[in-house]
C-alpha cells in the first residue's frame, strides 16, 4: 500500500520576491513666487503696474484677465468699474478685458453661498479663460477666499491676482497662500492652497472702511505681534491712540508690517500648506471662529479675533507663561487702538452648563488635524504651542477678561 505525502507549503515570507511588492518613493519639489505690492491708484489708466505684473514672466503674447469685484467696494468707489475698462481701452496690444467687471456680493454671503461660487465658475468657462489667464478679485477677505476657491479650482487652477481692499486682507488673507468657504458650521471647512500669482495692496482701498472694519487688520498685527515680534509690539503699544484716531499713515505703517510678517512665517515656517498640527498664525483663532458663528457673523471677523487675542493672553497669564503685566501691556494697547475685546457671546452656555465657545476647540482640532495645537504667548514676542486647554483656566481667564474690559460688548 502506498503511503501518501502531503506537499508542503511555503510560508510568506519564503516566497520569492518582496512579500509586500515594490517600492518606488517620488519626491517632488515644486517652488512658488509671487510679489507682493504695497501702493496707491493701481487701476488708475496711467498706472502700468498691474501690466507689469501681468507680464512679469516675459510672455510674448496678449494676456487676457476677467474681474470679480465686491459690491461694497463698488459702492464706496464710484467710477472704478470705468477705470478698470479704460485701463484696458488703452493697452489693446498687451491684454484682453474679457468682461465688463463682474460684481459680487461681499462679506459673509461671499464665503457661505456656493450659487456665487458657481456663477464664478460658470463665468470663467463662458469666457473661455485658459490656466494662462488671469482672475483679479478686488475685495475683502471674503471675496478674495471666494473668488480665490473657484479660480483654483477651474481647469485646476488659473492665476489670480488679489486687490485686497481692507486692512485685514492687506495684513494678513490676502497675503496668503489659502482660500476657503464656510460650511458644514465651521469656519473654512471647504477650500484649498493656491498661492496668488501677485498681490497688490493699494492703500487707496483702505479710506472709505468704516471704523470698526479699518480696526479688523489691527487684531491680526496684534497677534503676529505678540507672539512674534516684540519690536513690532512696541511698535503697536505707541501708535495705539494715534490708531483710534483714525490716522492712516500709522495704519499704512501697521498693515505693512504685519503683511511682511505673515509672508515671512509662510516662507520660513517649513509648513506653508499646513501638513503639521501647529498653525501658530491663527493664535486667538480657535475661540474667533466660533464667536463668528455664534453671532450669526454680526461679529466680523478681525473684532472676533481681537476678542480671541485677549482670552487666549488672559489664559496664558493663568498658566504663567506671560506676567500679569504684559497681560496689561496687551490689553491696554488693543484697547486704546479702539478694539472692543468682549462680548456675551464669550459667556454663552450650553444646555448642560458648559461654555459654547469651548466646541471651537475640538472645531479647530478636527480642521488641523492630529492632536490639539495651540498657541500662546510666552512673554511677548515668543510663542509656545499646548496640547490641552483647561477649561476650568477657560472661565478664570474668562472672569478676568470680563473684569479688564467691564463687560464693553461689540453688539
Amino acid at each position: 500500500m502506498k503511503t501518501r505525502t502531503k506537499a508542503k507549503t511555503k510560508s510568506p515570507a519564503a516566497l520569492p520576491g518582496p512579500a509586500r511588492g515594490d517600492l518606488y518613493v517620488q519626491k517632488i519639489s515644486v517652488p512658488f513666487e509671487y510679489p507682493v505690492h504695497f501702493t496707491w491708484n493701481s487701476l488708475d489708466p496711467s498706472n502700468g503696474l498691474l501690466m507689469d505684473v501681468m507680464n512679469r514672466r516675459g510672455e510674448k503674447r496678449r494676456h487676457r484677465i476677467a474681474f470679480y469685484i465686491d459690491d461694497g467696494v463698488v459702492r464706496s468707489h464710484p467710477g472704478l468699474t470705468d477705470r478698470i475698462k479704460e485701463y484696458f481701452h488703452v493697452r489693446p496690444q498687451q491684454a484682453e478685458l474679457c468682461a465688463p467687471p463682474q460684481i459680487v456680493p461681499g462679506g459673509m454671503a461671499a464665503k457661505t453661498n456656493w450659487k456665487i461660487v458657481q456663477d464664478v465658475m460658470w463665468n470663467i468657462g463662458n469666457l473661455h479663460l485658459d490656466r494662462q489667464s488671469y482672475i483679479a478679485a478686488v475685495g475683502g477677505g471674503s471675496v478674495l477666499d471666494m473668488v480665490g476657491f473657484a479660480t483654483s479650482i477651474v481647469h485646476r487652477g488659473l492665476r489670480l491676482i488679489r486687490f485686497p481692499t481692507t486692512t485685514l486682507a492687506q495684513a494678513d488673507a490676502g497675503v496668503g497662500v489659502k482660500n476657503g468657504m464656510d460650511e458644514h458650521g465651521q469656519k473654512n471647512f471647504v477650500g484649498t492652497f493656491a498661492p496668488p500669482f501677485a498681490v497688490i495692496n493699494d492703500f487707496n482701498f483702505l479710506s472709505t472702511q468704516k471704523f470698526e472694519d479699518w480696526l479688523g487688520g489691527l487684531a491680526e498685527a496684534f497677534k503676529v505681534a505678540i507672539i512674534k515680534d516684540a519690536a513690532f509690539f512696541g511698535l503697536l503699544c505707541r501708535l495705539a491712540g494715534r490708531i483710534a484716531k483714525r490716522d492712516e499713515p500709522a495704519m499704512r505703517q501697521i498693515v505693512k508690517r504685519a503683511a511682511i510678517i505673515h509672508l515671512d512665517h509662510i516662507r520660513t515656517g517649513g509648513d506653508p500648506f499646513e501638513f503639521g498640527s501647529a498653525r501658530p498664525l491663527d493664535f486667538g483663532h480657535w475661540s474667533a471662529h466660533k464667536i463668528e458663528l455664534l453671532s450669526g457673523y454680526r461679529i466680523s471677523h478681525g473684532q472676533a479675533v481681537a476678542m480671541g487675542i485677549a482670552l487666549d493672553s488672559c489664559y496664558a497669564a493663568t498658566q504663567g507663561l506671560i506676567s500679569p503685566r504684559e497681560l496689561d501691556r496687551i490689553i491696554a494697547a488693543m484697547r486704546d487702538s479702539g478694539l472692543i475685546l468682549w462680548s456675551e457671546y464669550l459667556d454663552q452656555r450650553a444646555a448642560g452648563g458648559e461654555l459654547e465657545i469651548l466646541a471651537g476647540l475640538e472645531q479647530f482640532r478636527e480642521h488641523l488635524g492630529g492632536e490639539l495645537t495651540v498657541t500662546l504667548p510666552k512673554s511677548i514676542g515668543r510663542k509656545v504651542e499646548v496640547h490641552h486647554v483647561n477649561a476650568g483656566a477657560i472661565e478664570t481667564a474668562l472672569a478676568a477678561l470680563r473684569k479688564k474690559t467691564g463687560r464693553k460688548g461689540a453688539i
